[in-house]
């Protein structure tokens, strides 16, 4: 894996106020899978209108973390979550919570695109109704160009909403999906590894997206490209072997970690 030179690691985008409160956090978080167990006491601040990146080997427990910050855990049986995850400090886990609810407020792009089998309109549209969002055919119609604008797709498709949304690129599928999560207006969205699926071109216009979206929403977003967590973030989590090794500011983790398997992963020695 390529090392982060530190003209890269400079050139990220930390002008996010440093007052930024946390939007959600995670203590002592672990997670089992049956009896193996894979994430270990993680603490962590999900800053509000920021980006978090998640970085770390394969099998490193990134993605397992930023699946219980929806509870998308809850969907695999075997699975048990615990220690305290709160969003607006309240605690997401509590029995209480819908959890359909929930996933309105913290939306979730995959890894790879994949937009429903209905029509680009619909496939933006079906989120705002299911929630109650759309009162009428028109603020329908405007919720949908809001959100197909913001994902920065709306003149790609503006003529062709009735056409199917699989029918698109790679790249323009994947903003499909994001402007899917963002019609319901959620307060956090979840990015696994967005652009892995996607062409070099696709991933720039993805990752000036996210530059605008950070905005009006906080994100956290698992990467395994290291020069994508320096372009896209302002903090950056290293996960290693199920344990959070090294948080901060970006900068500070590219170009001077404070621990050795930090630096060690960012110079490409392991990994």
């Amino acid at each position: 894996m390529s090392a982060v030179t530190k003209e890269q690691a400079a050139a990220t985008d930390t002008t996010a106020p440093v007052s930024a409160l946390p939007k959600m956090k995670g203590r002592k978080v672990c997670v089992h899978y049956g009896e193996k167990q894979a994430l270990f006491d993680v603490d962590i601040d999900i800053l509000d209108k920021q980006v978090t990146a998640l970085i770390g080997p394969s099998g490193c427990g990134k993605s397992t973390f930023l699946r219980c910050l929806n509870r998308m855990n809850d969907v695999v049986d075997i699975c048990r979550v615990s220690g305290d995850v709160t969003l607006d400090d309240g605690d997401i886990y509590d029995s209480k919570v819908d959890v359909v609810h929930l996933r309105a407020r913290v939306g979730m792009v995959f890894q790879k695109p994949n937009p429903f089998p209905k029509t680009i309109f619909e496939n933006i549209a079906y989120g705002p109704r299911i929630h109650g969002l759309a009162k009428d055919k028109t603020t329908l119609e405007e919720t949908v160009e809001k959100s197909l604008r913001r994902a920065g797709l709306w003149e790609e498709v503006k003529d062709r909403l009735d056409q199917p949304g699989t029918g698109l690129s790679g790249g323009q599928q994947q903003r499909l999906c994001i402007a899917r999560a963002i019609a319901v207006e959620p307060e956090v969205i979840l990015m696994d590894e967005p652009c892995s699926a996607l062409d070099p071109i696709a991933t720039a216009t993805i990752e000036d997206l996210i530059h605008e979206l950070r905005e009006n929403f906080t994100i956290a977003i698992v990467t395994h490209s290291m020069q994508q967590a320096a372009r896209v973030s302002q903090k950056t989590a290293f996960f290693h072997l199920g344990k959070l090794i090294e948080y901060g500011d970006t900068e500070q983790i590219f170009t001077n970690p404070k621990q050795e398997k930090t630096q060690g992963y960012i110079t490409g020695r392991f990994g």
